[in-house]
């Protein structure tokens, strides 16, 4: 989601992750803003890599990013 008076591409590209991989979950190289698989990523991959962007962004910017979609089951 975009938080409040920020864009969460741009916070995600300019923590550095653009091209993150977490198995092969990775953030999109063409818009920040968007989890890629980039071959055989699993939903634990994209998940975790979801946790490395919130926290790397909350870290670096003291801002808390909320996924768009809805997460559902374990």
């Amino acid at each position: 989601k975009r938080p409040e008076g920020h864009f969460a591409a741009k916070l995600i590209e300019d923590a550095g992750l653009k091209g993150r991989r977490v198995g092969d979950a990775m953030v999109s190289e063409m818009h920040s803003g968007f989890v890629v698989n980039a071959g055989n990523a699993t939903a634990k991959d994209i998940l975790d890599l979801i946790d490395v962007v919130k926290n790397e962004v909350y870290k670096k910017f003291n801002v808390v990013l909320e996924p768009e979609v809805k997460i559902v089951g374990e």
